[in-house]
């Protein structure tokens, strides 16, 4: 048997961090407010809602109108999702759909506005984090780009770095080094110097 399970729990396990992380890519809870305040724009004005012998019928003159905002205001929750580069558009236009479908579907589908404008409010407000940086101790790379070979001794591969050196005490300032009082600097791609002699 192998240590790691391969079972249903497992797959499950990683389904989640899957849909995790790509819900922290996006403003998920914006679309997914957005999506839900479409449904009772769009909906409620073609329905009778009954309670109990009492129907209630939420009929609108523009009861396309209520048809065409719910719809938008879906798409508009899938484009958070799935292009999240215009989540600011897609937010403003959703607080504007909210609040359009107030006069439009006799008080915005009973509620659905609410959604609406809280999901536009928040898809404009969010901002794709940050990557942490290294921690101490992680693998760390040169300025060219290339990881150092990890090992318990030293390389004699790499050259060991050159340059003056640091005191115990960080308070102390080095001693400042003259132009051409090393070697390596009297080069003439470096500084256009010759070296005389």
């Amino acid at each position: 048997m192998s240590a790691e399970s391969t079972g249903l729990s497992a797959h499950l396990r990683r389904g989640r961090v899957t849909f995790r992380h790509w819900r922290w890519q996006r403003p998920f809870w914006a679309g997914l407010l957005t999506i839900l305040g479409g449904i009772p724009i769009g909906y409620l004005p073609y329905n009778n809602v009954t309670f109990g012998q009492l129907a209630i019928r939420v009929g609108t003159t523009a009861g396309a109108g209520a048809l065409i905002i719910g719809v938008l205001l879906g798409v508009l929750g899938l484009t958070m999702w799935y292009q999240s580069a215009v989540r600011v558009f897609a937010g403003v236009a959703s607080i504007l759909l909210g609040l359009v479908s107030l006069p439009m579907t006799n008080l915005g589908g009973i509620g659905g506005f609410l959604l609406a404008i809280v999901g536009g409010g928040m898809a404009v407000a969010w901002a794709p984090g940050t990557p942490a940086p290294d921690l101490p101790g992680e693998k760390a790379e040169l300025p060219d780009g290339d990881p150092r070979p990890q090992g318990d001794g030293l390389d004699t591969d790499w050259p060991t770095p050159t340059g003056p050196a640091v005191s115990a005490d960080p308070f102390t300032q080095p001693e400042p080094v003259h132009a051409g009082a090393r070697a390596d600097e009297e080069t003439t791609e470096e500084n256009g110097r010759h070296r005389a002699g």
